[in-house]
């Protein structure tokens, strides 16, 4: 089932940890009508202008699946609102930095993203239908150094302008 031009319901729902445990990953109709407006408003704007294959590591996550993977059952990822993904050869920051510019969306992170390494990590987005809620928000995900836990800093302009540590 396409989502978009160029996005399917199979590649936002697939998981190989899903197939290794025997979950079901299928999204209900109100989670795939959130996958399509993820796709149309937010992962085909970017394909088409990046005029690049967009790689989605993971879409759709039901709450077992979720938890299964260390992820959170209240994750935008559950209600089929979010995705992981990369242009490859293409820094993930300018891509970032793109829909930060010209998108609407709910959750935006840069992942792990190191300077001078531009496929490091992978994109974060998120987008809600309910447009007026979507927060716009632009986050950098870093590990923290002494703790090693995850840690979320806000990217006040853009991420070359500004690099969180």
């Amino acid at each position: 089932m396409k989502l978009s031009k160029n996005f399917t319901l199979a590649e936002m729902t697939k998981s190989q940890t899903a197939s290794r445990m025997g979950l079901d990953n299928n999204p209900s109709e109100d989670e795939q009508e959130n996958l399509r407006l993820l796709c149309e408003r937010v992962l085909q704007p970017v394909r088409d202008h990046f005029n690049h294959t967009v790689t989605i590591s993971s879409g759709f996550r039901n709450i077992i699946l979720s938890q299964k993977i260390g992820s959170s059952a209240k994750s935008q990822h559950c209600a089929g609102e979010a995705a992981d993904f990369e242009i490859y050869g293409t820094p993930n920051n300018e891509v970032s930095d793109w829909i930060k510019e010209n998108l609407m969306f709910d959750q935006l992170i840069l992942e792990f993203w190191e300077p001078g390494q531009p496929n490091a990590g992978w994109i974060h987005v998120s987008y809600k239908k309910e447009i007026n809620s979507n927060r716009k928000e632009y986050l950098m995900a870093i590990k923290n150094p002494d703790s090693l836990q995850t840690e979320y800093k806000p990217i006040l302009g853009l991420s070359t302008d500004r690099y969180v540590k």
